[in-house]
């Protein structure tokens, strides 16, 4: 395969300005987190991230985009009371998200529209900081029984805004609605509110750029105490700016200022209990643990500090805090912080100008690794046209078409000798971001989406220019295709369908009619095509998980097959929906002639009838409505059909006829990557697993792939040569090869091969010690044996940290007994035990029968089918840097990865080319065979070529 690292695409990664959970920290909550949490990225453009962080995992779901001079400087979540429900239950309230953005507005985001769901403005200063009224909780009675509200008590929960004019203002969210509440004026002053916490349900705490802290009463807007920090450093102002105010779950009150320093001031009489220069420059956020035992804080000098509180000696009541260890994990500064916590899961995540989210362990800090994630977008803003070899790329209001040469030898399409040319530009009108854009397999089609309007576009080379330009020319549209907007927009490979999933994501289809001549242009016909998605239960959530109502039915992904004949979607619950065209003669054919059927049935006949009409003798019906294909255990990341071979290829109608899909070829086979990293084929006609898939569960996928952190992002397939059917998955820092020609090995011949490769690699070294991979990571990685031990349990972070990688040591376990005899004492450990995780419980179980059943499916000739070469290390996987290459003697590999790509927006098909050990700006990936191969650009963007603004430099360096 050629590969071309291309890193001239304009896409910049924005700053992170503001981090919220969707539940507030509980250390007696079980597990890993509850099913709704979610966690909200918000970026310097506008954009709103929601992460599911999966146990871990991690998965970029949506992104809520933003506009022209928007920003995201504030966001917080709240949770409504519960709703009374059918049989006198109750039902679980919703969980809304709420941002503020340098403005006099406070915007309510609507996750299933993906778009604003209502703005709150009055006559008030710019809006500086946010936050929630802490949620309800019932007192308890003199049996330990959870007592009721009193009548007319409020349980949901306010928000508190804090304005550039010295302004607090608090907003209801009561009854589904969003209005103003009061006012809380400290005095004749204006000084800005910088900060603002809640240190219960009717106390506010508030920072200030006037060197004070003030503590207001909500119910009597009563002003209750002015705290003052006194003057600023020498040299500098003379007034210090609270730039952040948390409180411990005692209500002390936790400050940093622009001094660097962080305050501890007592919860009743507001007094200074401790003071820690803890940073060079400013602090500019604070976060406290559940426990109230561990603060972290993060400044301007790209500093994130951990103190703890330290036992209080003998006949001291008091406890001082101490500065435990400090490091730089950004580059930039440290701006926001966010935590969640229950008994398995602890961490905190930090953001700035750097745009990547750091994943810190807090309970565990020390212990274990951090973890970055990715500040590129996980759904690649990158789209190829293979034929005319163009890559169209979007951002912001923005879309870019370069045309990439194929080497030396080609330089008459870029005579100045550049191996890529940009030669279109579009930049769309309005104030909203691209939701999504899309170009033809013949690159003469444009699709454009926001939130709120559809754009389509003529793309033709100008006649006579050797350069290559583009002339692209708008479209006319329907209304009722253009004007509600779109999340995605994806052209068929034939270019005579449109797909267009809604922002309440129902999916529609319009048909194109090609241009008859080169001096016409494409139209875009007015009928629309309404599919149905097939109904599925909703999930019960639990009362205090609350819910997000049919936010896990966004649909995340959407893909044709190859002769254009099927059509797929996955969303986030796990739900796949396919539909196929069909001709109209044989739909109506193959109706069922029964007189008997009711009005219902009729009814809705009809009513799919008007949704799907018939165009040009062709007409779109969902497959198996009555039985779709089963709901996967976890979130759909990416779907595609395997394409037919070369040799099927040329069967395939050229033509818009219709064509019966239950032909020989593969274009109904189906592959899901779920976000759990499961590989799932389908017949997407039978609505059955393929026998590939049968025959091959997670269980058997290998160890490597099982511990990549990153999730996919997107997949290309490599059909060139008839002996294999390779699959590419890849992510923001990975490669990843797998031939679907071949299974997996089982968990025998992995051990056996283990085990064979021990027992060579013991002949040649006797005396040395076997030798360690340490990976990118810093784990320790020897070889991995399926099963129970390979599980690396964490904190919702990174991995355990080795005991000889630990910057200090600590003690494992200690020696306990009774009496001056120590020699009778036992070894105790003092690693805290963590509780179980019934999840982990069940996916074993889960996985233990997959293995079982695949065992059962393969038969008793499998195993020799995998094992023709036992001797060949290949059945582990190879990385790019491993010392043994297949020879002609070994089977062809069955997968292979790199992580030498970093900073992946993006990688797409250009065209089929023979293999050449010179092509210009390309890296060819050795292979087994001299075959043709698959050429394709790596759309780099790493944050080193990213322009950020300026930081904190002390002298030294």
């Amino acid at each position: 395969m050629d590969i071309h690292r291309c890193r001239f695409v304009p896409y910049n990664p924005q700053a992170i300005n503001a981090l919220a959970f969707s539940h507030p920290p509980s250390v007696g909550l079980g597990g890993k987190g509850v099913p709704t949490l979610r966690l909200a990225v918000g970026r310097a453009n506008g954009d709103i991230e929601i992460w599911n962080p999966m146990r871990g995992a991690w998965f970029q779901e949506t992104v809520l985009r933003g506009g022209k001079d928007r920003s995201i400087e504030g966001l917080t979540w709240t949770l409504d009371p519960p709703e009374p429900g059918p049989d006198g239950q109750k039902l679980a309230g919703r969980l809304r998200l709420f941002s503020i953005g340098y403005s006099t507005t406070v915007t309510e985001w609507d996750l299933e529209q993906g778009r604003p769901k209502r703005h709150s403005s009055g006559n008030y200063g710019e809006m500086w900081c946010l936050a929630a009224q802490p949620r309800w909780q019932p007192a308890k009675g003199e049996d330990n029984k959870s007592l009721p509200a009193v009548e007319g008590e409020f349980t949901g929960q306010h928000l508190a805004a804090g304005c550039a004019d010295g302004s607090i203002v608090l907003l209801s969210t009561a009854d589904d609605n969003l209005e103003f509440l009061k006012i809380l004026r400290p005095s004749t002053k204006k000084p800005r509110v910088l900060s603002v916490t809640f240190q219960n349900r009717n106390t506010i705490v508030a920072g200030y750029a006037d060197s004070s802290i003030r503590v207001f009463d909500i119910r009597s807007g009563q002003l209750l105490r002015t705290i003052s920090l006194g003057k600023g450093p020498t040299g500098g102002s003379k007034e210090l700016l609270v730039w952040s105010v948390k409180c411990l779950p005692d209500g002390t009150i936790v400050s940093g200022d622009s001094a660097g320093e962080v305050r501890f001031w007592d919860a009743k009489n507001y007094s200074l209990i401790q003071r820690l220069q803890g940073h060079l420059a400013d602090t500019l956020d604070i976060a406290v643990s559940a426990d109230g035992d561990t603060v972290v804080s993060g400044g301007a000098d790209q500093r994130t500090v951990v103190y703890r509180k330290k036992p209080s000696d003998k006949g001291d009541k008091s406890s001082r805090w101490v500065e435990i260890t400090h490091r730089r994990y950004h580059s930039h500064d440290v701006k926001t912080f966010a935590v969640y916590e229950t008994k398995n899961l602890s961490i905190v995540v930090s953001g700035g100008p750097d745009a990547s989210p750091v994943v810190l362990p807090l309970r565990e800090f020390g212990k274990e690794h951090h973890r970055n994630l990715p500040s590129l977008p996980q759904v690649p803003p990158v789209v190829s046209s293979p034929s005319p070899r163009l890559v169209m790329s979007y951002w912001d209001r923005e879309v870019s078409i370069w045309r990439v040469s194929r080497g030396p030898g080609s330089l008459h399409e870029v005579p100045d000798g550049q191996r890529h040319r940009l030669v279109g530009k579009v930049m769309i009108q309005g104030e909203e971001n691209i939701t999504s854009a899309t170009l033809s397999s013949d690159g003469k089609i444009l699709a454009i989406a926001t939130i709120s309007n559809i754009k389509v576009f003529s793309v033709r080379r100008r006649k006579g220019d050797e350069r290559g330009t583009l002339r692209i020319h708008k479209l006319d549209t329907p209304a009722t295709l253009s004007e509600d907007g779109a999340r995605l927009v994806t052209v068929s490979p034939d270019s005579r369908w449109l797909c267009i999933v809604r922002p309440n994501s129902d999916v529609c289809l319009a048909r194109v009619e090609p241009a008859a001549s080169s001096q016409e242009k494409p139209q875009v016909m007015s009928q629309l095509v309404n599919l149905r998605r097939a109904p599925r239960h909703t999930r019960f959530e639990n009362i205090s998980h609350g819910t997000l109502g049919c936010y896990e039915r966004t649909i995340r992904c959407v893909v044709f097959s190859h002769n254009s004949k099927i059509l797929a979607s996955g969303d986030l619950s796990g739900c796949i929906d396919t539909w196929s065209l069909e001709a109209a003669t044989e739909t109506v054919t193959n109706k069922p002639n029964n007189a008997a059927q009711s009005d219902g049935e009729s009814s809705d006949e009809d009513d799919d009838d008007e949704d799907s009409p018939i165009l040009e003798g062709e007409r779109w019906r969902p497959i198996a409505s009555d039985s779709p294909i089963p709901r996967l255990k976890s979130s759909v990341a990416l779907l595609s059909f395997r394409p037919p071979s070369p040799t099927q290829t040329s069967h395939l109608p050229t033509n818009g006829t219709s064509n019966n899909t239950h032909s020989t070829t593969s274009e109904h086979r189906l592959m899901a990557v779920t976000t759990e990293h499961r590989l799932v084929e389908f017949d997407a006609l039978d609505g059955k697993l393929s026998e590939w898939s049968r025959r091959n569960p997670k269980a058997f996928l290998p160890m490597d792939f099982k511990g990549v952190k990153d999730r996919a992002m997107g997949c290309f397939w490599d059909l060139s040569d008839p002996t294999r059917e390779r699959l590419w998955l890849y992510g923001t820092s990975w490669l990843w090869m797998f031939d679907l020609k071949q299974d997996f090995p089982s968990i025998e011949e992995l051990t056996e091969a283990i085990a064979h490769e021990e027992t060579n690699e013991a002949q040649k070294k006797h005396s040395q010690k076997r030798k360690r991979e340490l990976t990118k990571g810093g784990e320790d990685k020897l070889h991995q044996r399926p099963g129970k031990a390979n599980k690396k349990s964490n904190s919702g972070a990174g991995d355990k940290i080795p005991l000889a990688e630990l910057g200090a040591f600590f003690d494992q376990k200690a020696r306990e007994f009774v009496g001056p005899d120590a020699s009778k004492g036992k070894w105790v450990s003092l690693e805290k035990e963590r509780p179980v995780d019934e999840e982990d419980e069940e996916e074993e179980y889960n996985e233990n029968n997959d293995i079982r059943l695949a065992q059962l499916r393969r038969g008793e000739n499998s195993a020799n089918a995998n094992t023709n070469d036992k001797t060949a290390p290949n059945g582990l996987g190879e990385t790019s840097k491993q010392l043994v290459r297949p020879s002609e003697s070994q089977s062809p590999r069955q997968w292979w990865y790199t992580y030498k790509y970093r900073g992946i927006l993006g990688i797409v098909p250009l065209s089929f080319s023979a293999s050449s050990p010179n092509k210009g700006d390309a890296e060819i990936v050795k292979d087994d065979s001299n075959s043709p191969g698959l050429e394709v650009a790596v759309i780099e963007r790493p944050m080193w070529d990213v322009d950020l603004p300026d930081r904190y430099v002390r002298e030294y360096e």
